[in-house]
């Protein structure tokens, strides 16, 4: 029942090894092993075994393996882009919200004759689309990649928080702090040792020249000895 596994490296210029895989197999059937089970209905899928879809009881021979869920909107198969963003890239591919979750269609679904006051529809099945999209679909999108070679499912990879906010890493700025605080000591530092002064000359050397001495000239006045007014 499980196959062999695969690399997650295996890629090529169709996307990874598993997705055409994924794209063609039949979702929402009874399972043929646990047929008789309750729930078994497959809507699990091992992108490492890349077989048939599973069911529930299936998943304890794929404890180690990468398994997604497919999920079902107006009779077609989507999966949430929660899940399957950790595998692929999905830009360009336009996203959905059902059940408050995010989800992106599997395979096409083709529109002949676009809405009125549409500007803008999938390059491969003619779906209308918002105008910042593609494709409506992971397969369209690899049905573009034929025509369009810088489309890619390859992962980007997140820039770090030193490289997000222009900091350098730790590593790099120990040697410029260390030559800074190095130099530093490295300096000469002159320090004058004043000579000895007798106290007239220290004296006034420590008032600033701008700055002249504070004298009071406010002088008290002793009162005298009152006098008696003559009769």
């Amino acid at each position: 029942m499980v196959g062999p596994m695969v690399q997650s490296g295996d890629e090529d210029a169709g996307g990874p090894s598993w997705l055409k895989p994924l794209l063609r197999t039949v979702f929402f059937v009874p399972c043929k092993i646990h047929v008789d089970s309750s729930k078994s209905e497959c809507n699990m899928y091992c992108l490492d075994c890349m077989e048939e879809s599973l069911c529930s009881y299936c998943l304890s021979h794929h404890k180690d393996h990468r398994v997604v869920q497919i999920r079902r909107s107006s009779y077609h198969n989507v999966i949430r882009v929660s899940e399957v963003s950790k595998f692929i890239d999905i830009s360009c591919v336009q996203t959905y919200v059902i059940n408050s979750a995010k989800i992106v269609f599997l395979n096409g679904r083709p529109q002949p004759r676009p809405g009125k006051g549409v500007t803008n529809t999938c390059e491969i099945c003619c779906r209308s689309l918002l105008d910042s999209f593609r494709f409506c679909s992971l397969g369209c999108k690899l049905g573009g990649m034929k025509t369009d070679p810088e489309i890619t499912f390859n992962l980007r990879p997140k820039p770090g928080r030193d490289s997000l906010y222009g900091l350098e890493s730790d590593t790099s700025s120990s040697p410029r702090k260390l030559r800074k605080t190095s130099s530093a000591f490295s300096r000469r530092i002159e320090v004058p040792i004043p000579h000895l002064e007798d106290d007239a000359t220290a004296t006034s050397r420590s008032i600033s020249p701008g700055t002249p001495p504070i004298v009071s000239y406010r002088t008290s006045k002793r009162k005298g000895i009152p006098h008696r007014a003559p009769f």
